[in-house]
């Protein structure tokens, strides 16, 4: 497999139409108008819809969909806002990090996620921080499952638990106060350094994900890169959806470790 990049790392939905004109961006930077405004929504709804799709997998069935694409509304609405075409990056990159955040925001805000889970969570995180440290490679599941004391058939019944609310997705680990990769754009204005910032967290992201086994490579490259299904994946690799859905939780509990690594290095 060849090495990863870290732009663009979740793709628009095909269902979106042929760009917005230009023109149609122009008018509203110029005078937001409230008809241009509507225009912009209705294109790029069909946005929302996909990043609450992609948010539910996993989720409680207490959590509705329909639940999720209110709250990523808002989070189009302020994209759209604050987007300045001029600054030369794509509206789906940077809308679907803001409908992702929104949605986010509002899961976190009805405290849906046990407290246990989230301890869980960073057990976990902690684990693989240990072992990588010690052993300067990513641990197998037997020794992570060792160092948790538990069995391997225990541990990966704990990243169901985790992964079955969702806690865990690539876009919401880049740092603790909840910035996601749609932060990550260069600001023009920012000052080379903050280009500086932004550039070396990627080149960390991409090296940690470089270095995982081949499985969880796969995993993340299908699912944030090329915008497959969890179910879709595990067609690709002959294994179950929540088996996939494992090996998804444990990847990107062990990139969190290595960020929380890197900034405690910084």
């Amino acid at each position: 497999m060849t090495e990863l990049e870290t732009d663009d790392i979740d793709r628009p939905p095909r269902t979106v139409g042929e760009p917005v004109p230009e023109e149609l961006w122009r008018q509203y930077a110029k005078a937001p108008a409230q008809n241009v405004r509507d225009q912009l929504i209705v294109h790029y709804s069909p946005l929302v819809k996909y990043v609450a799709g992609r948010v539910a997998v996993g989720l409680p069935q207490s959590v509705e969909q329909s639940d999720l694409i209110s709250y990523g509304i808002f989070g189009l609405i302020d994209a759209i806002d604050k987007f300045d075409p001029k600054r030369g990056y794509k509206f789906e990159t940077y809308a679907i990090a803001r409908i992702k955040g929104a949605i986010m925001d509002e899961l976190r805000s009805i405290d849906w996620v046990p407290r246990s889970v989230r301890a869980k969570a960073r057990a976990v995180e902690r684990a693989y921080a240990k072992l990588e440290a010690d052993m300067h490679r990513a641990p197998t599941d037997l020794e992570l499952a060792d160092e948790l004391g538990m069995s391997e058939g225990q541990l990966q019944q704990l990243l169901s638990q985790i992964s079955l609310v969702g806690l865990v997705a690539l876009d919401e680990m880049l740092s603790g106060d909840g910035a996601t990769l749609g932060d990550t754009i260069p600001d023009a204005e920012a000052g080379p350094g903050g280009t500086y910032e932004v550039e070396e967290m990627r080149q960390i992201l991409a090296a940690s994900i470089n270095h995982m086994p081949e499985r969880e490579k796969v995993v993340l490259t299908l699912y944030y890169y090329e915008g497959l299904t969890l179910a879709e994946i595990g067609q690709v690799l002959g294994v179950t959806e929540s088996r996939v859905c494992q090996i998804h939780t444990k990847a990107v509990l062990q990139l969190r470790s290595r960020l929380a690594a890197a900034d405690r290095t910084a």
